[in-house]
């Protein structure tokens, strides 16, 4: 979770009250910039571009915004009109949902910054040709050196007939 210096965040899911400090988006801006998506969020690919990250830091300071002081919350829990916990019910929901967006965000950044399975398997294959490619050379050394010693082998046993012959 992101905590910046303008605000502090504490949120416990069994309460469901919240504490922050100074936010600059109103639910108004919220509104404009996230579209209601009939899709569920996690089924979405991450997003990729650096305004969707601006839009979901923006719809958790949304989130935030109308969240009270911990005491005026409790109580507000406490109170018997049922439409202040709803509210905060509801706003503990929209701030788990944006830093819901924003985690899968993150993650999918992270992913971007990890090979993928094609890329690792192809870098493993240019590894393996280049081992192919030296060990090939090394084989064409090898075989060289062996001929040679073939040819010198078979002039020293001409040698050794030609002075049995003569014998």
């Amino acid at each position: 979770m992101i905590i910046s210096s303008e605000s502090r965040v504490f949120l416990s899911w069994e309460e469901g009250f919240c504490e922050s400090g100074r936010l600059k988006v109103d639910m108004a801006e919220r509104q404009q910039h996230e579209p209601q998506h009939a899709t569920d969020p996690q089924l979405q690919s991450p997003p990729a571009s650096k305004e969707d990250m601006i839009s979901y830091v923006m719809a958790l300071e949304a989130a935030l915004l109308p969240c009270l002081p911990a005491r005026e919350l409790q109580a507000i829990d406490r109170s018997p009109h049922p439409s202040h916990q709803i509210d905060v019910e509801r706003h503990a929901r929209d701030f788990m949902e944006a830093a819901k967006k924003l985690q899968l965000y993150f993650i999918g950044l992270q992913r971007e910054d990890q090979p993928t399975r094609v890329e690792t398997l192809q870098k493993e294959i240019a590894m393996m040709e280049e081992e192919l490619k030296v060990k090939t050379e090394l084989i064409n050394k090898q075989e060289k050196l062996i001929r040679g010693w073939r040819t010198e082998l078979k002039d020293q046993l001409d040698k050794h007939n030609i002075e049995l012959e003569r014998v």
